[in-house]
């Protein structure tokens, strides 16, 4: 029976071939022929593979996976009750402490024995590392007070300046969470967190370590830290030991070879005094536990990103997790106390939540007023709308004829894409071709982008790809070689698909093909940026990568372009949801067009990625935060 169902279910595609693997190692390993427990376990190996911690048995109990057609007999979920039961009484799920393939929690979570050991680690590091009282003699407050008022002069009485608590967060909590949107200031405010930190060291090394989910967003970090710092109202020597250098959270981990383990763990921790990490959003539940195990309990933890952006490729919603769903502003009465005596600010009209110091909520800062983006923003205000799910007022913002740097441009089939999408092309890259050197091409290569919400299909990133070198060939800006010719040519973007410790590339890196400065024949390389500059790679040595005119959403994040289009598909499909949309419109600072018809951007503004987790129960408990 077991076996039936589950082929049926992968016919239909709504297992894989792995799941129903899974399924047959857990029903061998049951004390019992009941297909519920099959199910349950094809089940969470599938939902996990779409991002989730667990499966919800309360969601999915009841729930009609196939109808019953053509002499089929239908397939549903069973009844809670009678699942929780078979699931236990199998002998192939255990309860949380206990050792088996499958935990079962007490609000009825099923999940793989790794995501509930990772969440289990990482809610329990969370809550140690809060409750770690700083020394009581390792802080000089004046000092601290002092360069609050340096670093964040005072610019409004009605005002709060959310930077400047962000700030002393990061500096009294052991661990922090900043969170903002695009133009919030989160670098900005990084820096100056790094100089208060130096300043309170007076002179001994402090081991700083700062980090990013991705090569290009740890190159963006140590950019933002070399510009800001040295604009600080602080000493020559504080502004010389704001590090500039990031790197991604692997390599600052340093990966074992051929293992899913890291140099640097529970065991042999990283010697930092410091850990900063941007664009969190991005990082998974398991890269996050392996990284909070490896940072001393000793040391200051700090996370920057955007909790509305799209979650990490991979299973868990962290960031959103530890901001919690509903969180709203307020410290601990105590803390709020604190702040107010050491910035200034006044937060009477802002409501203590308790008196429960070092508390979570005692260590998340949400920045919301943007920099980057003009009060009257038809940028700032699209992401709004998309963040609240208010679809009416985004078209609204869409439609708006007088302001042309939000656009939707109807492309309700491929052939409407591919001629309507030329000048666009043409006019976003020519620029980058024509450049002289390396540092101007990349330069002016971010400054435009096509975003693609899929990988595959007429509208999908490999598509668009093939289709802008087709229009930029025709134009006579880059020369293609014959058909089965090399793939190589100059001019060519590059995205970097897997690490490469041995050639110093990461996952998200992007260079561009030109010739060698240095070479007396026309040899071409990739120039990648750095920090330090931009170093160059020969063509030959560069192993897993694809050409990348057009970037999926996903890993666009942590970049951000002048003008940005998007191309949405013509059908829905599940990937699109707010999140993407909103975290590809912020990716722009000048202009956003969104290619794609009125329903499929409506569909995708009305579902909301919910990841089942249980990671926010164990951090804020099971209160609603209102």
């Amino acid at each position: 029976m077991t076996q039936k169902l589950l082929r049926q279910l992968h016919q239909k595609a709504i297992l894989t071939e792995i799941d129903v693997h899974f399924a047959h190692f857990i029903s061998g390993l049951a004390r019992t022929e009941d297909p519920a427990v099959g199910l349950g376990a094809a089940l969470v190996s599938h939902i996990t593979g779409d991002g989730h911690i667990c499966l919800d048995l309360a969601t999915h109990a009841r729930r009609v996976l196939l109808e019953g057609k053509g002499g089929q007999n239908a397939v549903v979920c069973p009844p809670l009750g009678e699942w929780e039961n078979a699931l236990i009484g199998s002998g192939a799920v255990g309860r949380p402490g206990e050792n088996y393939p499958l935990i079962l929690d007490d609000a009825n979570r099923l999940y793989l024995f790794r995501y509930w050991a990772y969440e289990q680690i990482l809610a329990d590091a969370i809550k140690d590392r809060i409750g770690q009282a700083l020394p009581a003699d390792s802080l000089d407050l004046n000092l601290l007070k002092d360069g609050l008022k340096r670093f964040f002069p005072k610019q409004d009485d009605k005002t709060i300046d959310w930077q400047k608590i962000a700030a002393l967060a990061a500096v009294l909590k052991p661990f922090c969470v900043i969170s903002g949107g695009p133009g919030t200031g989160k670098t900005f405010t990084a820096a100056k967190i790094l100089a208060l930190l130096i300043e309170q060291s007076k002179g001994r090394r402090s081991r700083i370590f700062l980090a990013a989910p991705t090569g290009k967003a740890a190159a963006r970090l140590g950019e933002s830290l070399k510009v800001v710092g040295q604009t600080l109202d602080c000493s020559a020597a504080v502004k010389d030991a704001i590090p500039v250098e990031a790197c991604t959270i692997h390599r600052l981990l340093q990966s074992l070879p051929g293992t899913p383990h890291f140099r640097f763990n529970r065991d042999n921790p990283l010697p930092a005094d410091v850990v900063m990490v941007d664009e969190a959003s991005m990082v998974d539940l398991a890269l996050m536990a392996k990284l909070i195990q490896a940072i001393p309990i000793s040391a200051r933890f700090i996370l920057m990103g955007d909790k509305d952006q799209l979650a990490s490729v991979e299973a868990g919603a962290v960031l959103g997790d530890l901001c919690g769903r509903g969180y709203s502003r307020g410290f601990s009465a105590s803390f709020q106390t604190e702040i107010e005596a050491l910035t200034g600010e006044n937060l009477r009209n802002l409501a203590p939540q308790d008196d429960q110091p070092g508390a979570l909520k005692d260590c998340i800062v949400q920045l919301s007023k943007s920099y980057r983006f003009a009060e009257d923003s038809c940028i700032a205000e699209l992401g709004q709308a998309l963040n609240r799910g208010d679809g009416r007022h985004a078209f609204e913002v869409l439609a708006n004829s007088s302001d042309p740097t939000v656009r939707l441009r109807p492309a309700a089939s491929d052939g409407d894409l591919q001629r309507d999408l030329k000048k666009a092309v043409i006019q976003g890259y020519r620029y980058y071709l024509a450049a002289a050197t390396p540092h101007e091409a990349l330069e002016k290569f971010n400054q435009f982008k096509l975003l693609c919400a899929v990988n595959k299909g007429p509208f999908g990133v490999a598509a668009l790809n093939h289709l802008a070198e087709q229009i930029l060939s025709r134009k006579n800006l880059i020369h293609l070689g014959q058909p089965f010719d090399d793939q190589w040519y100059a001019g060519r973007p590059v995205l970097i698909t897997r690490n490469d410790y041995h050639m110093g590339l990461c996952n998200g890196d992007i260079g561009l093909t030109m010739t060698g400065a240095d070479s007396d024949v026309d040899r071409l390389y990739v120039f990648f940026p750095e920090t330090k500059g931009i170093r160059q790679i020969p063509v030959y040595r560069l192993s897993d990568h694809q050409t990348v005119y057009a970037l999926t959403v996903h890993k666009s994040q942590g970049s951000e372009f002048e003008d940005v289009h998007l191309i949405l598909p013509d059908t829905d499909v599940p990937v699109l949801t707010r999140e993407l949309i909103y975290t590809a419109v912020t990716r722009a600072k000048r202009s956003v067009t969104i290619w794609g018809t009125e329903k499929i951007l409506q569909a995708a503004i009305d579902r909301k990625i919910q990841r089942s987790s249980g990671l926010r129960d164990a951090l804020w408990g099971k209160v609603n935060l209102h």
